[in-house]
């Protein structure tokens, strides 16, 4: 793991999730969320880490974390990412039961010169496939010989989602998906969603569904078609490397600027110490037991994220049963190569991790 020095006053802090109607949500949520098995609406997503996320733990308890960001200390966000006005990392858990739009995110560049009133940030993201039926899919891409004029026909015929690649997907499965890559998510799964704090979407093709308001959604065509990637594209399923420590297994499923992704499998105790520079996040998906740190215990459970201080140290995660997390951070990619080098991971491999 990552070195650090613990500093009094900090502690992981839990974060309560914000759960948003989608007209193409689901109602039946206790996959994650045993308690929310029968919702009055359609339910598509539980954003993390948002800005009216509310702090469930920890001195800052009762307070969002739009409100508490802004103020937290560098032994909080790490020395690498002072004076940002926000969360630099959105987490959101997705539930589909009808296909989304085929749409495709911009860049920073683009997001900073047509998108700055909503936020002027791009959307990388990559998903995680927490639950799949059988035969469900994602479609990440666009096929080898579709072009601009080709897809621009396709939208005009309601076409638009066979021009992506097809990506069958199991439980345990990620997919990575860089600004400007057309795609869409298929009904059957249940998607932990780690990206940019961005929700600046362009909406191509909507299966010509109604929104709340009885219209038409509006798609934003001519904004997708300037961001979108034609040619080689650079998203697709993640080819994950990984490395055992004892009884425990860590998986590294994709690393870029914007954020890094490990999986955590452990059954008995393991220690993990913070890097000065990042915070990092902990998102819970299977197991009970125990977070361990100076000064204090907490208990974890599936569907929970936790905020862990960059100055925290060292912490051990103590499991009362068999447990899996999901580790995201803000990376220094030159580090997590060095790291994978020091974890002998021959480059063939780890250059299928790191998109620089």
């Amino acid at each position: 793991m990552n070195s650090g020095a613990s500093r009094p006053g900090c502690a992981p802090a839990r974060l309560a999730p914000v759960f948003l109607p989608r007209i193409w949500g689901a109602r039946d949520l206790s996959p994650l969320f045993p308690d929310r098995g029968r919702e009055s609406e359609a339910i598509g997503e539980a954003w993390l880490t948002g800005d009216d996320c509310v702090f469930a733990t920890g001195d800052f308890a009762g307070r969002t974390l739009g409100e508490v960001w802004p103020a937290l200390p560098v032994e909080w966000t790490g020395t690498r990412l002072v004076n940002l006005p926000r969360i630099p990392l959105l987490v959101k858990f997705i539930f589909p039961d009808e296909k989304l739009s085929v749409q495709v995110h911009p860049d920073d560049a683009y997001a900073e010169k047509h998108a700055s009133a909503a936020g002027g940030v791009g959307k990388t993201e990559m998903w995680y496939v927490v639950r799949a039926r059988e035969g469900a899919e994602l479609r990440v891409g666009l096929r080898p010989t579709v072009t601009r004029e080709t897809f621009q026909r396709a939208i005009a015929e309601g076409d638009a989602e066979n021009c992506l690649a097809r990506i069958p997907v199991h439980a345990g499965d990620a997919v990575f998906v860089p600004a400007g890559t057309a795609h869409t998510i298929g009904p059957g799964v249940v998607l932990c969603e780690i990206q940019q704090h961005s929700d600046i979407t362009y909406r191509v093709f909507d299966y010509n569904r109604l929104g709340t308001d009885g219209k038409p959604r509006d798609l934003h065509v001519r904004h997708a078609l300037n961001v979108m990637t034609f040619g080689e594209q650079s998203g697709g399923l993640c080819d994950p490397v990984r490395i055992m420590h004892g009884s425990a297994t860590e998986t590294f499923y994709a690393a870029c600027r914007h954020f890094a992704t490990e999986r955590w499998e452990f059954a008995e105790r393991i220690t993990a110490v913070t890097s000065p520079e990042n915070f990092d996040l902990l998102i819970f998906l299977e197991g009970k037991g125990r977070i361990e740190f100076d000064g204090g215990v907490e208990p974890y459970a599936p569907a929970e994220v936790w905020l862990v201080p960059a100055a925290l140290g060292a912490y051990h995660l103590t499991p009362g049963s068999p447990s899996m997390l999901l580790r995201t951070y803000v990376p220094d990619l030159t580090g997590i190569v060095q790291r994978l080098n020091e974890e002998r991971v021959e480059e063939a491999a780890w250059s299928r991790v790191v998109h620089p």
